[in-house]
């Protein structure tokens, strides 16, 4: 994107917003197909994949949290007009997340076992879940390599690059589940196991395509990525300040999304298989704001980088006006049709009126979450990393002593439970204009 660093229009905005978006539509995608096949199989199954998923997303975000940090350096960079240095950050970000991918599929391999049993008080869903993440967790490593590649191109505000690969992964991913899950072209009906299964190739095929596409349309003697770079530790160690708070900001945040499925595993299968349900609905409005909240974090770097801090506010607003159109528009929608959008994900006739009300309450919830996840990623974009973590870590705590209360204790209908996410996002939304309000992310040096 040519546009000078500082002087974004809504148009420009979108431009780099448009592509990510796609992007993350695509790679909805792939848990939409997860949970409508195995909607398909049954309610253990789904169950299970929604425990299963979460517990596989605590471990992959330690990879992508780092990679959130890779992305705001090297939109600084680029901002800077440092364009070799970009690739210095983006080799040894991949080396980086190479070594701690290997430790966590040792150490989960060791460990999911114990930590299954303890969480999960329904047999059939722990033999399940387990399955899931024994045969998904190859495909990590896979997955931390192009989340450097995602990093890099959207730093450097290239994000075209997602559109395709995304459309590859997503069709790679239906074709795979498809085969495995419900046994076609020969191959035995291997059920939620096909679905792990099927989304690790699919994470193959995506990084075989990022390859491919930085090689024949990438400059890559500007950005440094003409050959492999040489390992730099000082440069890893340059680099933590920044990625090892995203890192560890991404870890508890999903940590506690685990925390308030396992309280609902406890109020039964059927809560379990609605959330499972809600959550998937929920993702896709979460992409749309992921998007415009990734561009509001690339973009503030970038113009940071450029040296133009003044222009930071005015930025966040015209993002915050779009997003908040955008997401709410589309809530509005599955709240006036939530028998169409619930049947996407499952077809047992007496699951779909029991989720509504959980869906219209996650619905409601984006009236604080909007605005909440683009201050956020603003923070973070200004590289106050460590300052984004307390953030979150606080409205994390408020979540949840809330979700312990509604479900853990008094075990609540599961649509009440669902309201925490209102509650967290009130939170976040506070502390977080706050801290932009005060200004002292002011002249931070990455």
């Amino acid at each position: 994107m040519s546009k000078t660093p500082g002087t974004y229009s809504y148009r420009n905005i979108w431009k780099v917003a448009y592509p990510i978006l796609i992007s993350l539509v695509m790679e909805q995608m792939i848990g939409m197909t997860d949970t409508a096949f195995l909607g398909r199989v049954g309610e253990v199954e789904l169950g299970a994949s929604a425990i299963a998923i979460v517990y596989y997303m605590v471990l992959f975000m330690a990879g992508f949290g780092f990679s959130i940090g890779a992305q705001i350096i090297i939109g600084r960079r680029n901002g800077e007009g440092n364009f070799r240095d970009t690739g210095k950050v983006f080799w040894n970000g991949l080396y980086f997340l190479l070594g701690i991918g290997v430790l966590l599929i040792i150490a989960s391999e060791l460990l999911s076992p114990l930590l299954m049993k303890h969480m999960v008080s329904s047999t059939a869903i722990y033999e399940a879940a387990l399955d899931y993440v024994r045969w998904r967790l190859p495909g990590m490593m896979f997955a931390f390599c192009t989340v450097m590649y995602r990093a890099f191109y959207v730093g450097t505000t290239q994000t075209k690059a997602l559109t395709a690969n995304s459309v590859v992964m997503v069709l790679s991913n239906i074709i795979f589940n498809w085969i495995l899950i419900f046994g076609h072209c020969g191959f035995p009906a291997l059920g939620i196991t096909g679905a792990a299964v099927g989304s690790s190739l699919a994470e193959l095929v995506s990084l075989i395509f990022f390859m491919i596409y930085t090689r024949l349309k990438c400059d890559r003697t500007r950005y440094a990525l003409e050959r492999p770079g040489a390992f730099d530790w000082k440069e890893i160690r340059a680099m933590l300040p920044v990625c090892s708070w995203t890192m560890v900001q991404h870890i508890v945040s999903i940590f506690t999304w685990l925390i308030f499925f396992l309280y609902i595993e406890h109020l039964g299968e059927r809560s379990l298989a609605i959330s499972n349900i809600v959550r998937g609905i929920s993702g896709l409005l979460w992409m749309i704001l992921a998007a415009f909240s990734s561009t509001c974090s690339t973009l503030v770097s970038n113009i940071i980088g450029a040296g133009r801090e003044d222009k930071v506010m005015s930025l966040i607003k015209r993002i915050l006006k779009l997003s908040y159109a955008i997401v709410l528009g589309c809530a509005l929608l599955f709240c006036l049709f939530p028998k169409a959008v619930i049947s996407i994900y499952t077809d047992i006739p007496d699951l779909i009126p029991a989720t509504v009300p959980s869906m219209v309450v996650m619905c409601s919830s984006y009236i604080f979450t909007v605005g909440a996840m683009v201050l956020f990623q603003a923070v973070s974009g200004t590289g106050s990393t460590k300052a984004a973590f307390r953030l979150e870590l606080t409205a994390l705590v408020i979540y949840t002593i809330y979700c312990t209360i509604t479900a853990g204790i008094l075990k609540l209908d599961v649509a009440i439970c669902w309201s925490a996410e209102h509650i967290y996002a009130i939170a976040l939304l506070i502390i977080c204009y706050a801290f932009l309000r005060s200004g002292r992310w002011r002249n931070r040096k990455i």
